[in-house]
């Protein structure tokens, strides 16, 4: 007879125990339990938000691949040639014979390089201005929900009152009074910065509102207590402890609010007080074509204000999955 777990040859013999090596388990990668997330697994059962982000990804990599994939320089005269203005789609012109995929503008531009270049102002300063908003807002709501007091009633006045007006006509008034001050000879070149000035703090409100609401929540919690009891200061609180429990929602809103600061600043230019002619953004070019619309050269318009819907729109989707996707209650 043989010991219970030993080992015997096929003549019956007793063979010594030996113990199976040890074979390694691999650890799995963070990328492949991002990949086995509940996150994708939604994102890939949802076709509204596969093809939005396809959308966005396609329209922001050729804003930042512009200068490869543009065939002409929009921004260099010497390249430009006044004869090949108003030239059709696809249509050779009538003097110089030479063809373009959409179209040319008055000053004989490319539509289609005009368009890449004008996104990356589009989106540069849409997500400028909602990072400055961002960080605004957050700041401001941290200080209103964990210091309270009249630190809270003066930020949430001021909110208040910012919101009894318009977004669009705030961002206005700022970027009049910023270029006002601003000197005649730098006005040009610091024109895109005001916009996001002027976009960012007609923004801020939403971000400081929510971020107050979750630290009035968080702030007396036990893990904050905690942290005060080992000696935290009242700022590593904010920034170490709450700011990461109350991130989910602010980047949400994050996410839709560049749609929304995109469209205002093709809105600014279109009425042109947003970027200088010599930097047209999708907002400028659709304020070039609506001049040539009952001209007969409807194209000039189509192109730009198309490519800014669909950005806006893409954008805009996606947020509004993001926002459901992160939301516990609709799981």
């Amino acid at each position: 007879m043989t010991r219970a777990g030993a080992l015997s040859d096929p003549e019956g013999t007793e063979l010594c125990d030996s113990p199976l090596p040890d074979t390694p388990v691999k650890d799995p990668s963070r990328l492949s339990l991002a990949l086995q997330s509940d996150f994708i697994y939604q994102f890939k059962r949802s076709p509204v938000a596969v093809v939005s982000f396809a959308v966005t990804l396609v329209l922001v990599l050729s804003a930042i691949c512009a200068p490869l994939i543009a065939p002409y320089n929009p921004f260099d005269p010497a390249s430009l040639n006044l004869m090949n203005g108003f030239s059709a789609p696809m249509t050779p012109n009538a003097f110089t014979c030479d063809t373009f995929w959409l179209c040319t503008d008055d000053q004989g531009r490319d539509v289609f390089s005009t368009i890449l270049y004008g996104m990356r102002i589009s989106l540069f300063v849409g997500a400028a201005a909602v990072a400055f908003a961002m960080v605004l807002g957050i700041t401001l709501g941290l200080l209103a929900g964990y210091v309270g007091g009249w630190t809270e009633t003066i930020i949430m006045r001021i909110a208040d009152v910012q919101l009894t007006f318009p977004a669009i006509l705030v961002a206005m008034l700022i970027f009049g009074v910023a270029k006002g001050i601003t000197p005649v000879e730098y006005r040009d070149q610091m024109a895109i910065w005001v916009l996001i000035l002027a976009i960012g703090l007609s923004d801020w409100v939403q971000f400081a509102r929510v971020v107050r609401g979750a630290t009035l929540v968080e702030k007396n919690k036990e893990y904050v207590a905690a942290a005060k009891l080992i000696g935290r200061t009242g700022p590593a609180i904010m920034v170490r402890h709450i700011l990461p429990n109350v991130l989910s929602p602010v980047l949400v809103i994050a996410t839709i609010s560049l749609a929304l600061a995109i469209i205002a600043e093709a809105t600014l230019s279109f009425l042109g007080v947003g970027a200088p002619p010599t930097q047209p953004s999708l907002g400028t070019l659709i304020r070039i074509g609506q001049g040539f619309l009952f001209s007969g050269e409807w194209w000039i318009l189509l192109f730009p204000a198309v490519t800014l819907l669909a950005l806006a729109l893409s954008v805009n989707l996606l947020g509004d999955w993001l926002r459901d996707a992160l939301n516990p209650r609709l799981r």
